[in-house]
């Protein structure tokens, strides 16, 4: 085989490998059990600061066996109820609007609020709620509550938390099983829907001037 077709061979492999990829392959699993008793109770002396699309970003990338996909959602409102000396007493909570999904492709954004997946007009909202933060190392693993399509269930999964004067912020990076939350349409039998999903949390959420 001349070096030249050889070349070019193995370039087209590699582009292949790497387009089929699975995103969620070398991300943290979250945890998913039964859902547990929410506090709708603010832990005392806590700071209440506003999640927005202006501060924060709630993202995800899904993939088929051909190829992967960004996608985020636009409108989501949420509060963090900070407790700056002792963060594992904090409560995270987010509402999702999920009509406001945006992907790399105009064609799946549309498909996603169908029934197929999220079914936006039946299951308008996904929601998250914090029900323990607890010290892990470096970083915190955070537990809560969890509502997607219907179905809620509890999910732990790891976070970088920091403090500063002027803000907090919280990111994470982890996967979850979309047929958990009965994401199960199966795509054609050429070009599967992986299983994983991964999620990707960046809150920088401003704190009042103290």
């Amino acid at each position: 085989m001349p070096r030249y077709v050889a070349t070019a061979a193995l370039a087209i492999c590699s582009t292949l490998t790497f387009a089929c990829a699975n995103p969620a392959a070398n991300k943290t699993k979250a945890n998913v059990s039964s859902a547990t008793q929410e506090s709708n109770t603010k832990p005392a002396e806590a700071e209440t600061l506003a999640i927005t699309p202006e501060n924060s970003k709630v993202e995800f990338v899904a993939a088929k066996i051909t190829r992967s996909h960004q996608g985020s959602f636009k409108k989501f409102t949420g509060t963090i109820d900070l407790v700056a000396d002792h963060l594992e007493n904090s409560r995270v909570s987010i509402d999702i609007d999920a009509a406001s999904v945006v992907t790399d492709t105009d064609e799946l954004t549309a498909h996603l609020k169908t029934p197929d997946f999220f079914d936006v007009a039946k299951f308008p909202k996904a929601t998250f709620v914090s029900t323990k933060i607890e010290p892990n190392g470096a970083t915190y693993k955070v537990t809560g509550n969890f509502e997607l399509h219907g179905i809620k269930k509890s999910i732990s999964f790891p976070a970088t938390i920091q403090l500063a004067a002027d803000s907090a912020s919280v990111n994470a990076e982890f996967s979850i099983n979309r047929k958990d939350f009965g994401l199960v349409y199966p795509g054609k039998a050429d070009d599967l829907i992986r299983d994983g999903v991964v999620i990707k949390l960046t809150l920088e959420v401003p704190r009042a001037k103290r």
